[in-house]
């Protein structure tokens, strides 16, 4: 099977595949009618070690009929599990076979390799769950974006804390005024992972691994088990780093609350820059032109904590990840803490009410939008623009900082952050 790919040929394959023919200037999208709310969907999940373990489990109430994985090893306790569910080692090979089976796919695999699944996947009219951030680059990101929209089609990306019922508190909060006018926002993650040592060694490919698929549209590179299975989320060629490890999870309590969408401004510093390795500690500032506060925010990523700023303000940042600045108070909050300072002026402070619902579960959202319901809460036209911006973070870390033109994918005069908007693909692996 040849990996190169084209948008046109990606069409006519996965049309083939689904067993679907359209008439000319017809859209590429499913003809055939969605499950019924009592049906369940035929999912495909590919990757099902590691973080795809609790993709698995989270979908299991459904019908799986396949599972995708590179590495028998890892995959081994998910398919002793599962053991009915069909089993590839290339996804490609399993959308040939049971692409006019399927309803929807989960997609569990490194960063590098989020972008060739799931855009098959909705070029067949496939729903898609895909984990965070949503791809490796900020043009990979924004192209599976305008393909959900395209294509009808419904998604979630792994942020599944947004499903936590302190965020919907934090967010009524925010939104309530009860701070008032917000103007900025500290969010951070603690630890100081990154930059792994580089193999001096050259070990043998374990059996049941195949490599090579592994490595997929990425550069090449001999095998070393300092980036396969799991180091590989701190090497630039793979992963994102901490910052796109953590930054859909953290970001997303800002996102939320302020109704952002696209930086105009992003300025990075940290150590050196290691053109192979993510840093152990870096802080962004992004600034956004507009929010729900009609008026600018500064958004300030840390990894790192802000030690100097809570000292600042006496927060005790137990537990906490997010600081609002707000023009009566503050509010700081991690997944499922929420404190307003100054601790006398809001002493006897009232919650407002609860406006947003409990969600019915993570992956319920999204099982009930591939059935026609609403979209699931992290759906791609809420989540694109929010992992746009955490890998862009990135982006200003290692080029320097830039304006940003949402609307053109441009980093304005800096040649160098333009250059990492989109990265090239290996031979053999490229999307034209």
């Amino acid at each position: 099977m040849s990996n190169r790919t084209t948008r046109r040929s990606l069409i006519k394959q996965t049309a083939t595949a689904a067993g679907l023919v359209f008439c000319h200037g017809a859209s590429p999208s499913r003809l055939f009618a969605a499950p019924s709310p009592n049906e369940k969907l035929n999912i495909a999940c590919i990757g099902v070690g590691g973080r795809g373990v609790a993709n698995v489990n989270g979908v299991q109430s459904q019908n799986i009929i396949a599972m995708v994985d590179v590495d028998e090893n890892r995959a081994a306790p998910t398919l002793k599990k599962f053991p009915n569910p069909r089993r590839f080692t290339d996804y490609r090979k399993m959308f040939d076979t049971l692409g006019n089976q399927l309803d929807a796919v989960v997609i569990s695999t490194p960063d590098h390799s989020h972008f060739h699944p799931a855009s098959i996947a909705m070029q067949m009219g496939l729903h898609v769950y895909l984990e965070k951030p949503l791809a490796h680059t900020v043009a990979e990101t924004r192209t599976l974006t305008n393909l959900a929209r395209e294509k009808g089609i419904a998604t979630q990306l792994g942020a599944q804390r947004h499903a936590i019922p302190n965020m919907h508190r934090v967010v009524e909060h925010i939104q309530a005024g009860a701070i008032g006018k917000v103007s900025e926002v500290h969010s951070w993650i603690n630890g100081n992972r990154g930059m792994p040592s580089i193999p001096l060694d050259s070990p043998p490919v374990p059996s049941g691994l195949d490599y090579d698929l592994w490595i997929g549209p990425a550069k090449s590179r001999p095998y070393h088990p300092s980036f396969c299975p799991y180091g590989w989320r701190f090497w630039w060629d793979f992963g994102t780093g901490e910052t796109g490890n953590w930054g859909c999870h953290v970001l997303d309590i800002p996102y939320w609350a302020l109704g952002l969408k696209h930086p105009s401004r992003v300025d990075a510093v940290g150590p050196a820059v290691d053109d192979q390795r993510t840093p152990t500690s870096m802080h962004v500032t992004f600034q956004f032109a507009e929010s729900n506060q009609n008026s600018e925010i500064v958004l300030h990523w840390r990894h790192g904590s802000p030690d100097e700023l809570l000292r600042q303000h006496r927060i005790d940042g137990e537990g906490m990840n997010t600081v609002f600045i707000g023009s009566e108070g503050i509010l700081a909050c991690g997944f499922d803490t929420l404190k307003l300072y100054p601790e006398e002026k809001y002493a006897d402070f009232r919650a407002p009410s609860p406006t947003i619902p409990d969600s019915p579960g993570f992956y319920q959202e999204w099982i009930a939008a591939c059935r026609g319901d609403d979209a699931a809460t992290c759906h791609f036209d809420y989540s694109g623009p929010l992992s746009e911006t955490v890998l862009l973070g990135n982006v200003a870390y290692r080029a320097g900082g830039f304006d940003w033109d949402a609307d053109g994918l441009k980093t304005g005069t800096n040649a160098e952050a333009q250059s990492l908007i989109q990265t090239a693909y290996r031979k053999g692996w490229e999307v034209v």
